[in-house]
Formats: C-alpha cells, sequence, structure tokens
C-alpha cells in the first residue's frame, strides 16, 4: 500500500511498549515508573519531611536565576497565564504582545482569554524571530510582552544577546512588564553561554520568569514561576484560585532535584551533538535540518513529504523494529513537505549523526520520495 494514501486517522503518533530506541525526548523507555522512582529515591532519606523538596527546589531556583523569589505551579500553561493577569491589573491593559507562534496562543486553548479575559497582540512574521523595529510598531498600550527563549515552533531560534536587549528595554521603557516563557531556558543558554542569573536579569524586578521542570529537565511534569516577593505572593493567590494548590508536590520538586542535578550539566553536550546531527543531514541533502547549525539542542527536520505520508512511514519502521523518530509530524502550506522535531537529550545521545541519516532515508523512501 502506498503509505501516502494510508487511511489511518491523521494525529500524533503515540508512544508505545514497542519503543525501543527514539529521537523523541520524551519517549518512555528512560520514563517507566519503576526505573524513575529508584533513582529518586537516591536524594532522599527517612528524615526528609515532605515540605522539604518543594522549599529546596524554589530556593535553588531562586538563587539559580537571581530572582527574589519562586513558585511551584502544577503547569507551566497556569504559571504563565498567571503571571500575565497579574501584569495586566497592575497596568490597566489587558492586552499582552508575543511572537504569533507563542505556546501561549498556539497551544493552550486561548485560556489567557477564555480564563483571563486577556487579548492576546501577535506581533512579527510567524516564520521569523520577532524584532525590535516589530514591537517599536505596537501602538495599544500593553500589559507585557512574552519572549518564548528559544522559539519552539521556529526550531529553536534565539535573538541574539544585543537584540534581546535592545527589545527588552524598549518594552519596559514604555510601561510594560517583560515577561520569559524560559520552558527551554535550559537549553537556551548553551547558545548565549551566559550565567543563567545573567540572562534572567533582562528579566528584572518588576517582571516575570517562568522555567519548566519536564520538558528540557526530564522531571514529571510542573514549572516554577520567578520574580520579587510580591509578585510571587500574589501569584500565590491565583493558584489558589484555580485549583493549582496541590497537596504534597514533592514529588514532582523531588524530579525536578535530581533534574538540575543529572540533566542540566549535560546540555552543552546535548548540543553539541544536536549540531553533529544536523550538520551529517544538511550534507547529506535528502532533507533540510534547521537552524543550520542548531542554536540549542532543538533543530527541526524538514521533509520532502506530505504531512501523512511521514507519519504512516514512521509508524511502519516502529512497529517493524522500534526506532521512534519523532511523536509527530508538522505540515506545511506546501502539501508536499512537512517537519519534524528533534530535541537532543539521552534518547538521541544513542544515535549516530550516520544511523540518523539512514533512518531518513528509510523514512523517505517508505514515503515513496526518491532518495539519492
Amino acid at each position: 500500500m502506498n503509505p501516502g494514501r494510508s487511511r489511518r486517522k491523521a494525529g500524533p503518533v503515540t508512544n508505545s511498549p514497542s519503543v525501543r530506541r527514539s529521537l523523541f525526548l520524551h519517549a518512555p523507555i528512560r520514563r517507566k515508573p519503576a526505573t524513575v522512582l529508584r533513582e529518586l529515591l537516591r536524594h532522599v532519606d527517612d528524615d526528609t519531611p515532605p515540605d522539604a523538596p518543594v522549599a529546596a527546589l524554589e530556593r535553588r531556583l531562586a538563587d539559580l536565576l537571581g530572582k527574589e523569589s519562586a513558585l511551584l505551579f502544577p503547569t507551566g500553561t497556569m504559571a504563565q497565564q498567571v503571571a500575565l493577569r497579574i501584569h495586566a491589573s497592575r497596568r490597566g491593559a489587558p492586552a499582552f504582545a508575543a511572537h504569533p507562534q507563542s505556546h501561549l496562543h498556539v497551544w493552550e486553548n486561548q485560556g489567557y482569554s477564555v480564563v483571563h479575559g486577556l487579548r492576546f497582540h501577535p506581533t512579527g512574521d510567524r516564520h521569523e524571530l520577532m524584532t525590535e523595529a516589530d514591537l517599536a510598531e505596537i501602538a495599544e498600550p500593553l500589559a507585557a510582552v512574552v519572549w518564548e527563549l528559544p522559539q519552539r515552533d521556529l526550531g529553536g531560534l534565539l535573538p541574539e544577546w544585543d537584540d534581546l536587549r535592545a527589545q527588552t528595554e524598549l518594552v519596559r521603557a514604555r510601561g510594560a512588564a517583560v515577561h520569559m516563557d524560559g520552558a527551554r531556558l535550559w537549553e537556551a543558554q548553551t547558545y548565549y553561554r551566559r550565567p543563567f542569573h545573567e540572562i534572567a536579569g533582562l528579566f528584572d524586578s518588576v517582571d516575570s520568569v517562568y522555567v519548566s521542570l519536564y520538558k528540557s529537565l526530564q522531571g514529571f511534569s510542573g514549572g516554577v514561576l520567578l520574580g520579587d516577593a510580591a509578585t510571587i505572593a500574589e501569584a500565590g493567590v491565583w493558584r489558589s484560585r484555580l485549583g493549582g494548590q496541590a497537596y504534597q508536590p514533592w514529588p514532582v520538586a523531588l524530579a525536578a532535584l535530581a533534574g538540575l542535578d543529572t540533566v542540566l550539566p549535560r546540555m552543552a553536550a546535548f548540543r553539541e551533538h544536536a549540531i553533529a546531527l544536523a550538520t551529517a543531514i544538511n550534507k547529506d541533502g535528502a532533507a533540510r535540518a534547521w537552524p543550520d547549525p542548531p542554536q540549542t539542542p532543538m533543530f527541526h527536520v524538514h521533509l520532502p513529504a506530505g504531512r501523512r505520508a511521514a507519519e504512516a512511514a514512521g509508524a511502519a519502521m516502529l512497529a517493524e523494529h522500534g526506532t521512534q523518530l519523532f511523536p509527530r509530524v508538522r505540515s506545511s502550506p506546501d502539501p508536499a513537505r512537512s517537519s519534524f522535531e528533534i530535541t537532543v537529550g539521552e534518547n538521541a545521545m544513542e544515535f549516530t549523526p550516520e544511523e540518523v541519516v539512514g533512518l531518513l532515508h528509510e523514512l523517505l523512501e517508505r514515503c515513496g520520495t526518491t532518495t539519492t
């Protein structure tokens, strides 16, 4: 059967017990509950009280990012919407600006509007990074501007340091808060090569910073919002109102602390391997890796094949030899093209550049695309 004509329902390729190797960061290979719990037991003893991991995590992140206070949230979605609501209330302005492909807008069912009554002002070209000129053109008063560092839907692109600093200074001079969507700040630091507190310092005491605990750090879930003590105290009120004040969230905090100890120190190595993978893909030419070279351990692979064909081919490879290339495929305005994301972590470190190129050739051949 031509995989391009598969009648399988379109959608994400789900994790399966048949996954033996995967390029996907969050594949279940190393995340089985028993394995994870055994690892976490190394970080506690019989005398550790239930509230200790949360307090330790919040203090550690506040110190690492140079912030006065930090607060654990069950999800980053809740944390960021709370931050924007606080900024909007303080400034009497319901609008916030961000890149058109901001996670807040694309992936969260417009919760900022439905739950909090905020309005999104998309800024810049959806296929390029937001610029200072884009921000200067905004005429309406804003509560805040959000920077997603790195920009996931652009393949992990980051603004250059001087550009980012100029943008935040412009926005702050106009009276709006600046907010960092730092879900992948841990990866962004490998490009900026500056201390975390210096990067977070662009978002100063009246602003806010969010970091994820599970994306790069491979924790269970959750995120942390950081800022001055007054902002974080108010955020705590909203966390309670929204049902986010979980009872004994110490497992989430404990997993995050383990990630800070064991995964964060490997980020630079993950980035170097991402560069090696992308270089090999682009040298081969059957597919294209972008950015070229990757700025972070994340990049996109652009395929000369449509989404449904690529999904069907990937599912067949997984079924036949247990190798997973992606959890989902992104469509393109050109129906004959598509892309998928690679974020290098422990799973992807097992694949050599040559092996990834070979797997891409297999994928494209299954799609009916000629490769050389």
